[in-house]
């Protein structure tokens, strides 16, 4: 099958990606820049984020953005940047998130609110800053969820910030449609990456997530992979 001469190429495309400066995130921008893609990586590390830059062929290629997704600023200042270097954004994954003991008696109330505005309000703010962008280029808005926001785990305010993840992206993609945006939720099971002090046995890889998020991005235009349950063999709930 023949491509257009017009048809933009993964190297001609931005890829934004919050939360980028570790795990899931720094793996996925370093496939995309496998691929071609040029990155936008955003997190609040701006050490870590321009080792990757640099790691991803500098600014040419890869531009680190300092960015709290909990603050308004920060994420119009994301775009802003994003816009100013490379002239569009055409996927975003609104990957930034952590998470906390289990036990509504086990965790502080203020690590409580930093999650809740993290991976809760964060997201929603990254979907707001982007939507824009997104709908002149016709992308792809992608969300990091959690097996853990499809089932309840005893305690966890991290699971209920997932089930809020879960249903902001179906509801993005119902408000979304006819703008020709597609939208996608990866849902992980159990990954060993720096989220964890203790990091778990027989669990699944961040560039196995990394391959996920490639593979949605990957499909042709009238297709939309709207979510993406991946779990390690090992794990059974």
């Amino acid at each position: 099958m023949s491509i257009s001469p017009e048809s933009p190429q993964p190297a001609d495309r931005v890829f934004l990606i919050t939360g980028a400066s570790s795990g899931i995130g720094a793996a996925t921008a370093r496939r995309a820049c496998a691929d071609g893609w040029r990155v936008v990586l955003a997190a609040r590390s701006r050490e870590r984020l321009e080792a990757l830059a640099d790691e991803l062929g500098g600014a040419e290629r890869a531009l680190a953005i300092p960015c709290d997704v909990s603050e308004w600023e920060d994420q119009q200042r994301m775009v802003a940047a994003a816009l100013s270097a490379f002239g569009g954004i055409d996927v975003v994954f609104a990957n930034a998130g952590f998470g906390g003991p289990r036990g509504f008696l086990k965790d502080t109330p203020e690590h409580w609110r930093e999650m809740i505005l993290t991976n809760i309000y964060g997201a929603a703010l990254t979907l707001r800053a982007t939507i824009p962008a997104l709908t002149d280029s016709r992308g792809h808005l992608l969300l990091t969820s959690s097996v853990a926001g499809r089932r309840v785990l005893p305690g966890s305010m991290y699971s209920c910030t997932k089930h809020a993840v879960t249903a902001m992206g179906e509801a993005a993609r119902q408000d979304l449609h006819g703008t020709g945006i597609r939208v996608t939720l990866i849902e992980p099971g159990m990954t060993d990456t720096p989220f964890f002090d203790n990091p778990p046995t027989d669990a699944l890889q961040d560039d196995d997530i990394a391959r996920a998020v490639i593979y949605a991005i990957s499909q042709p235009a009238h297709v939309d992979v709207n979510e993406i349950l991946v779990r390690p063999t090992a794990q059974q709930g």
